[in-house]
């Protein structure tokens, strides 16, 4: 797991670093005096885990995480502080943890067991891909609240975990999008896009690593990555069919099957 650690006092920096290196799960740690430098890293790198603490000066540690969630929608967060009473409104960020300082080795690891609990769990999202295009969480058909926002999730779906850029989106969902017209309404569609995974508590499928956007398919229970990996269920020759860029897709699954 890649972490950063933020905390504007050195000394209590350098104990939660400490700690978390202690973690056989850590395979980098980056940490941060400046809640500015953290984000400036995070706007171009992805990380599993952010420990912050709360009472910091300038930003803040709330404020900060809200942006890290902006920018990397997948990151988990931990608040770490001396004052109890920042403990609701962190919450109702949805932080993964909160940490009374000080803070030991045991205390980070039992944060970070909780979280590998919940990314080692079952798949998040069925989606279906053949015939139409459908999500469900929990059994019940996901909302979005565009249909584009829809079709956005349907592509990224497509390309199986393979990043693409803004530009490239725009080609695809308006063919005729050759001056990038759209790039303010694509941006709207992916925060449309996170909102409505974040509703149903499965925003970590989504990911973004500098300027390309992706989802996680190791979350999806999906017909088409099920029938890529052991020829299951049986392709019967209609893949997204409302999407006129899936007959590419389609037309291989097909070359597969004929096989």
């Amino acid at each position: 797991m890649k972490v950063i650690a933020v905390d504007d006092e050195p000394l209590m920096l350098g104990a939660l670093t400490k700690a978390i290196k202690a973690s056989p799960d850590i395979t980098f740690v980056a940490d941060f005096i400046s809640c500015e430098d953290a984000l400036e890293f995070i706007r171009s790198n992805t990380v599993d885990i952010a420990f912050l603490d709360i009472n910091m000066r300038g930003m803040g540690g709330l404020s900060l995480a809200e942006k890290i969630i902006d920018f990397c929608p997948g990151c988990k967060i931990v608040f770490c502080t001396g004052y109890e009473e920042y403990a609701i409104p962190a919450f109702k960020l949805h932080a993964s943890g909160y940490l009374m300082k000080p803070i030991s080795a045991k205390d980070v690891q039992t944060e970070i067991d909780n979280i590998k609990g919940v990314r080692q769990s079952q798949k998040l999202l069925t989606v279906k891909c053949f015939g139409n295009f459908e999500v469900y969480a929990k059994g019940e058909k996901l909302a979005f609240k565009r249909s584009k926002t829809k079709e956005l999730f349907a592509f990224l779906v497509d390309r199986n975990g393979a990043g693409i850029t803004v530009a490239e989106i725009g080609v695809v969902l308006w063919e005729d999008d050759k001056d990038q017209k759209n790039k303010n309404y694509i941006h709207q569609l992916f925060r449309d896009l996170r909102q409505s995974l974040e509703a149903v508590g499965v925003g970590e499928i989504f990911e973004r690593n500098n300027y390309f956007y992706s989802i996680n398919p190791e979350k999806i229970d999906c017909d088409y990555y099920n029938y890529l990996k052991n020829g299951k269920p049986e392709f019967r020759g209609e893949y997204m069919s409302q999407y006129s860029w899936a007959e590419e897709t389609c037309g291989l699954l097909w070359g597969k099957k004929n096989k």
